[in-house]
């Protein structure tokens, strides 16, 4: 009476599996990325929290400045709005594993990656 038969042990093993497998619950967007563009020079501090971003430009007057909102996915987040996608083009960040990091945030437009953005 007290042991699960075999095809519901297989089905539970299975299960287990697959969330422990799962990349959103093994990588986070969330918190504060130091920025630096293409040419590795430092462009901004990105913050993510819930729904919403805030970037700071090391750029005094960057229109590219402010917040926004922003749509999670499995392997990142899709900018929806703010001074990033209005002046930029940002359309995504994509969670990439980095060496030293462990973590960083490609942002990219539809043609290119334009920064990577690495925990602070």
């Amino acid at each position: 009476m007290g042991t699960l038969c075999p095809m519901r042990r297989i089905a539970l093993v299975a299960a287990l599996i697959a969330l422990s497998a799962s990349p959103a619950f093994a990588q986070t967007f969330t918190g504060n990325w130091a920025c630096r563009d293409a040419t590795t020079q430092k462009a901004g501090i990105l913050t993510i929290y819930g729904n919403v971003y805030g970037f700071s430009s090391t750029v005094f007057g960057d229109k590219s400045s402010g917040t926004g909102t922003i749509t999670a996915y499995q392997d990142g987040v899709g900018l929806n709005d703010g001074g990033l996608r209005a002046t930029r083009s940002i359309q995504q960040g994509r969670l990439i594993p980095d060496p030293n990091y462990g973590t960083a945030i490609q942002l990219e437009t539809a043609d290119a990656i334009v920064m990577l953005c690495t925990p602070r």
